[in-house]
């Protein structure tokens, strides 16, 4: 029997060689992982060391404050109180904390423990409904060195309660954090607008601008819209080291102090934009309460200076409550505001669409006066109606179709002067669209649309307000492409009394009537009387600017004869108004306070004012839901506008009633008031020795 030597070895060569091989290969894995590691990424990875070391806190800018002409504040921050737990600095010993539970929720009127936080139903700061130890077991395992909002918007006393315990109650403080607070609210809630969280598909850009969504709130409407960058300011930052936890640790570069927004200092009166609102809402409710039924809900009224283009007051009703937006939008009452018919979250001054009736009647007596369609003396049969025959081009036979006049026993015979006076439809008619011999050639549609957006229809007016629109001034071209078929002699007639298609904002009627009261001159209507740095030093002072003078800017272009076919522009020829057709149109609105259809309203006012009235028919989809769209008997919207004193005009009002009726009866009253508002402030601001 053969003995085996324990010393001998009986492993094989090969297997030892490839264990040792395979030990190799096993360091030189590791080694070649450490050198891509060590060597090739080093610089990512000390990168992604500092950036798990260091955090870049943003620090927010105040937004800049808005004030009215008188420094009368309208949009501004405040502080609002919130009570805040830092989950890693309460004390470790659980009936502590359950002490500092029951102590906190008996002072600040919370439960202890109030609906789980689960995916369906996640912490919101301020907004969702949790208890005291659900928010904390939250900032526990999200941000324990981060503060976690328990309670936001407390009463300041109860702050300083909490910031006085707090002593006693480790981990728990208070947050002071600014939100826009609006002193006038909803009286100039349209103009100033209100802020919101950053919208998650706009992220992207205002993180672009250092803005941080959840946290900071952007514009969402009125001038907090319009001017956000610059009422925002420019947000600072800090370079800091935390520690694994998130704690920080300490300031590792100096801070970036952040950039305060500008103010803004606005055009408006507040004293007359409150006076406006009154008088708006108490006309329409006295109209509505006389009727014994509610024939309006909304309506408008504008004030502004027709040779600066300034704003000096501007109401749309129904609006809302911007202070009720202040910390988040409410969804209930969002909701309630867009359901609403009369669409209060639309600045209808400026956003709102509307038949202009009467009132547009100045463009075609500017246009039908300069083109020689008639002369100031000439005097033209007004009867109840006239009868045209309807052709959609040249050698159509037509049909016969009836234009009456709001007189039904017409006016007989009226000169230029009478028929502004009197705001004949029979006379605009013929002068718009022609009529037998007595009108050969009218103005038509072509020359009529040119000489409407001279005096500011048909664009946008450029005011700084996000929601304008431009109405419509419309022509065969318009026509075939938005409704298949081609002009008519008919649309035309309709159109030079502000009817059919003809569409306009309130504000652009305004400044229909401040150019002609300010001798031709179409100014830019403006809020923004001035822009001030955070320390008061002015940075954009007030410059009036003038958009065109129609006297001596050639903005009148001439067309071939194609009215039936289009409004084909002959190039190069342009023309202007001459001034004493704009000085006839100034009498003629004169006479229309003195002995035309605002005699009546304005037989006791004591400043020599010029207007002119407007009653326009329209049939909306409300209208019509009604059954009120009768053939022949429509319902109609009420306007008028006025600016005084006549021979030197400092300021033009529009009053505009949805479904208000004769503009004489309903929007009168509220332009008299208003302009009776204005020169009574103006003569206090005069004993006061204000400017």
């Amino acid at each position: 029997m053969n003995s085996i030597d324990p010393r001998e070895n009986r492993l094989r060569s090969w297997r030892i060689i490839s264990f040792g091989l395979f030990i190799l290969a096993i360091f030189g894995l590791y080694i070649g992982r450490l050198f891509v590691l060590q060597v090739i990424q080093q610089q990512d990875w000390v990168a992604r060391a500092e950036e798990n070391r260091t955090q870049i806190l943003n620090l927010p800018a105040p937004r800049g404050i808005i004030y009215d002409r008188n420094g009368i504040v309208l949009a501004r921050n405040i502080p609002s109180f919130n009570v805040v737990v830092t989950a890693a600095f309460l004390p470790d010993d659980a009936g502590e904390i359950q002490r500092i539970y029951r102590e906190l929720s008996a002072t600040i009127g919370m439960p202890i423990n109030l609906n789980q936080i689960t995916t369906d139903n996640p912490y919101v700061p301020c907004i969702s409904e949790h208890g005291i130890a659900q928010i904390v077991e939250y900032g526990l395992s999200a941000t324990p060195y981060q503060p976690v909002r328990i309670k936001c918007d407390i009463p300041e006393e109860m702050a300083r309660i909490v910031q006085q315990k707090s002593v006693d109650w480790p981990g728990i403080s208070v947050e002071v954090e600014p939100i826009r607070d609006y002193p006038t609210g909803s009286i100039t809630s349209d103009i100033i607008g209100f802020l919101g969280p950053i919208p998650a598909n706009q992220e992207e850009a205002f993180r672009a601008k250092g803005l941080l969504p959840n946290r900071d709130k952007v514009g969402y409407a009125g001038l907090e819209l319009q001017f956000q960058d610059l009422l925002a300011g420019k947000n600072g930052s800090w370079k800091v080291e935390v520690d694994v936890a998130g704690k920080q640790v300490r300031g590792l570069e100096p801070p970036v102090n952040p950039q305060p927004g500008a103010n803004l200092k606005l055009t408006i009166d507040t004293r007359l934009q409150e006076a406006m609102t009154s008088i708006l809402i108490r006309e329409i409710n006295f109209w509505n309460t006389w009727l014994n039924r509610t024939i309006s809900t909304s309506g408008v009224v504008i004030a502004m200076n027709p040779r600066t283009g300034e704003i000096l007051g501007m109401v749309s009703y129904p609006t809302y409550e911007n202070n009720r937006m202040a910390r988040f939008i409410p969804a209930y009452y969002y909701n309630q505001l867009i359901n609403d018919p009369a669409n209060p979250l639309l600045n209808h001054a400026v956003g709102d669409t509307l038949p202009a009736g009467s009132v547009f009647k100045l463009a075609t007596a500017v246009g039908a006066l300069n083109e020689g369609v008639v002369t100031p003396d000439q005097v033209i049969s007004t009867p109840p109606k006239i009868t045209i025959t309807e052709k959609y081009y040249a050698n159509d036979p037509g049909r016969e179709r009836d234009f009456v006049d709001w007189n039904k026993a017409g006016f007989g015979h009226l000169d230029f002067l009478g028929g502004i006076a009197n705001s004949s439809n029979v006379y605009f008619y013929k002068l718009g669209g022609g009529y037998k011999d007595e009108v050969p050639v009218g103005l038509g549609i072509c020359r009529l649309g040119t000489y409407a957006r001279a005096l500011g229809y048909g664009d946008y007016p450029g005011i700084e307000l996000p929601d304008q629109e431009k109405g419509l001034i419309p022509d065969p071209k318009w026509k075939r492409i938005t409704h298949g078929e081609g002009w008519s002699t008919g649309d035309t007639y309709i159109a030079s009394v502000g009817q059919g298609y003809v569409l306009a904002t309130p504000l652009q009627v305004l400044m229909s009537a401040s150019t002609i009261a300010n001798d031709g001159k179409l100014m830019k209507p403006t809020l923004i009387r001035e822009v001030d740095d955070a320390e008061g030093n002015v940075i954009q002072p007030f410059t009036p600017v003038m958009k065109w003078d129609i006297t001596k800017d050639p903005v009148i272009q001439e067309f071939y004869d194609t009215t039936l076919r289009g409004c084909e522009p002959i190039e190069g020829k342009t023309k202007t108004v001459q001034p004493w057709v704009v000085k006839k149109v100034q009498e003629g609105m004169r006479q229309v306070v003195t002995s035309g259809t605002l005699k009546k309203e304005f037989v006791n006012f004591t400043i020599a004012a010029a207007g002119k009235t407007g009653t326009a028919e329209y049939c909306d989809k409300y209208a019509n839901a009604k059954n009120l769209c009768i053939p022949g008997n429509w319902p109609s919207h009420a306007w008028t506008v006025v600016y005084a004193p006549y021979d030197n005009p400092e300021i033009a009002v529009v009053a505009f009633v949805y479904n208000g009726g004769e503009g004489a009866s309903v929007a009168a009253p509220i332009v008299h008031q208003v302009l009776q508002a204005y020169f009574n402030l103006k003569q206090i601001d005069s004993g006061l020795g204000s400017p």
